[in-house]
């Protein structure tokens, strides 16, 4: 992981580090190229001489309720989004996030863009740190694997029991992915079922950028229905929902990302 290396990580965040599955290397991004190959989007070894370089991460604050991570790359458009993380708070998304990105001068960049609207809301962009960053993966961990009283709260009746009663057909539906998930990821996730790489997709917007969702198809619909067990289960540090779904619903939404 590039934290270790590039970024000069400390002893606090070494673990938490590697929460975060396949970021991959400063500079890929999932978003296309940086808007040019300038010494500020791509600076030079030399560029941090004697010391690491700067962890490249911002601190995001009044975001919409309803916001995505698809809304988040939107809002800082232009530089290389390497992963999003929302904060929760007593169960609920908070309006805050961390965002980190390709290469840390282009931690400015993203500052310029404080007070700036995302829809009706104006959005404070924050410089943050390492650890902070870490602390906040460590929370979104504990509370999804039920390490904390705030996630106890149940979910309403209703929702659990209309997954459970959904017919299945041998195809789920993915929300929460992490925008840096791969197709090796899915199938460890699903490591106890065979799935081939074919039988993976990930939805994408009108600009070709992956939304957060994704879709797998099972050998069989009895496959799909014990897949269920992985509902809310976390893939680094997210918690990922399942939802029984269709090859229809399928074939929509890969024909609508492209």
């Amino acid at each position: 992981m590039f934290y270790r290396g590039k970024f000069g990580d400390g002893g606090d965040g070494r673990d938490m580090g590697a929460k975060r599955q396949r970021l991959g290397e400063p500079g890929s991004s999932f978003y296309g190229t940086s808007p040019g190959s300038s010494y500020m989007y791509n600076p030079t070894p030399y560029a941090y001489a004697g010391q690491p370089p700067p962890f490249p991460v911002v601190k995001l604050r009044g975001l919409p309720f309803d916001c995505t991570e698809a809304d988040v790359a939107e809002f800082l458009h232009g530089l290389d989004i390497v992963d999003v993380l929302f904060v929760h708070k007593n169960n609920k998304f908070s309006g805050e996030a961390f965002c980190v990105l390709g290469y840390p001068l282009q931690v400015d960049f993203a500052l310029s863009r404080n007070r700036q609207n995302m829809g009706r809301r104006y959005v404070e962009v924050f410089r943050s740190k390492r650890q902070e960053y870490y602390k906040a993966i460590a929370n979104e961990v504990s509370d999804a694997r039920g390490g904390s009283p705030r996630r106890n709260v149940p979910r309403a009746k209703s929702y659990d029991e209309g997954k459970d009663s959904a017919e299945h057909t041998g195809v789920l539906r993915l929300r929460g992915l992490p925008f840096s998930a791969g197709k090796d990821d899915i199938m460890d996730f699903f490591k106890d079922f065979v799935l081939s790489e074919s039988s993976i997709h990930f939805t994408m917007n009108s600009e070709g950028r992956p939304t957060g969702e994704g879709f797998v198809e099972f050998a069989s619909a009895e496959d799909s229905k014990a897949a269920m067990a992985k509902d809310r289960m976390t893939l680094g540090s997210r918690y990922i929902e399942l939802f029984p779904s269709s090859h229809e619903e399928l074939d929509e939404a890969v024909s609508r990302g492209r």
